[in-house]
């Protein structure tokens, strides 16, 4: 499947970038070691792949996912085959005391790479999974990092995500936040990050969907009035393997808005998959219609096709990289931004965050609205789009 061409694009990103310093990319990373947290996810899977390339001298991985990580395992055999340096991976949660100990047993790495994260918009339709979400993008987050700056790495990198530039969802805005915890220990440790558009074809996402809808004979049912950017798992790992090397102190690293990078509707990227597909889009006015056509249709050469306007909370309009407050660097990098910061805490609010979710965990009790009254007091640009409906009332 001709991924870049689903997205409206006929070549990489990056690949300039990338080539120029890639020399310098070899030699750092044959000459590190690594841990990567959350490495078996999409995003991980691909920083992983650029690591493991390099041939560095020591990578770990560590991951929830227990499958994924023999899916990774066995994608490397498969294509790159091995490294000379130590490649183990852990089926570990990085939020586990399980976790500590395995720190606490080795912990010695150059370079700590974060990628686990809770990365979608529903994951804030009720409070639990949201409480989790917190647990994962901020605490979790400052607890590697902490044990990062122990054992002395180099290097601590994290992904953050567009969506933390005048957040309008809660996923955005535990994103803004693992920021301000990761500006507070930028004092003990160098920081970077990367804030990137959608990955096409992550796991989990709308497009990972359309996969599995084709494969259980199901609709494809997309908004058609939200555009998005979209970057490549390949690409995905390049930046953030450029912003964890190349980064200085408080940099987050982001892909230049160019004629490359195109807004696209969720849509227009159905109608293309289904075309390289050998399929004629055949456009729904209903659910019912939609799941009805998919028993006879795709026999047809023609799938079924649900094209609405987005209506859930959460959603944003627009992308947008950085906010008008920011200090860009625009000229170091062809296709790579970079949002230069300058350390500034408000330790107050940081406690006060800290102390009031540690309040609501030992109540035992909470709703949605108790913790977006925090994250009002955290974020004062903070405007949560709450429209009283979420995805998995959708089909």
């Amino acid at each position: 499947m001709d991924i870049l061409g689903l997205i409206g694009r006929n070549q990489e990103l990056f690949t300039t970038d990338v080539s120029k310093y890639n020399r310098d990319l070899d030699t750092e990373v044959r000459a590190s070691s690594f841990l990567i947290i959350g490495g078996a996810g999409s995003i991980g899977q691909a920083v992983t792949k650029e690591v493991f390339k390099r041939n560095p001298r020591k990578l770990h991985v560590v991951d929830i996912s227990e499958n994924n990580l023999v899916e990774l395992v066995r994608d490397l055999r498969s294509t790159a085959g091995y490294i000379d340096g130590e490649f183990k991976t852990f089926a570990l949660d990085a939020g586990s005391l399980v976790y500590d100990h395995f720190i606490h047993a080795d912990g010695k790495y150059d370079y700590v790479l974060n990628l686990s994260a809770l990365k979608h918009v529903r994951s804030e339709k009720d409070p639990y999974t949201l409480m989790r979400m917190i647990d994962v993008n901020v605490f979790n987050t400052d607890k590697t990092v902490v044990q990062s700056i122990e054992n002395k790495a180099k290097k601590y990198f994290c992904v953050s995500t567009d969506k933390a530039a005048n957040p309008v969802n809660m996923m955005g805005a535990s994103k803004r936040i693992m920021e301000m915890f990761l500006m507070r220990r930028s004092q003990d440790i160098n920081i970077s990050m990367a804030r990137f558009a959608n990955v096409a074809f992550s796991d989990g996402s709308l497009l990972f969907g359309f996969n599995q809808r084709i494969q259980k004979k199901q609709p494809i049912v997309a908004p058609n009035d939200i555009k998005r950017y979209f970057v490549i798992p390949k690409e995905a790992g390049e930046l953030c393997l450029m912003s964890a090397i190349f980064g200085e102190n408080r940099d987050i690293f982001f892909p230049k808005l160019s004629s490359e990078l195109n807004l696209i509707t969720f849509s227009e990227i159905a109608v293309r998959y289904l075309e390289q597909l050998g399929y004629e889009p055949y456009i729904c006015k209903t659910e019912e219609e939609a799941r009805e056509l998919a028993k006879t249709l795709p026999s047809q050469k023609k799938w079924p096709c649900l094209f609405t306007p987005s209506d859930t909370t959460g959603e944003k309009d627009f992308e947008e990289f950085f906010t008008d407050n920011e200090t860009l660097d625009m000229d170091r990098f062809i296709n790579l931004g970079i949002i230069k910061n300058q350390f500034a805490v408000d330790e107050e609010k940081l406690i006060f965050f800290e102390k009031e979710i540690t309040k609501l965990k030992n109540r035992g009790r909470w709703d949605r609205k108790d913790i977006i009254n925090i994250f009002n007091t955290m974020i004062s640009e903070f405007d949560h789009k709450e429209t009283g409906k979420f995805l998995d009332a959708k089909m």
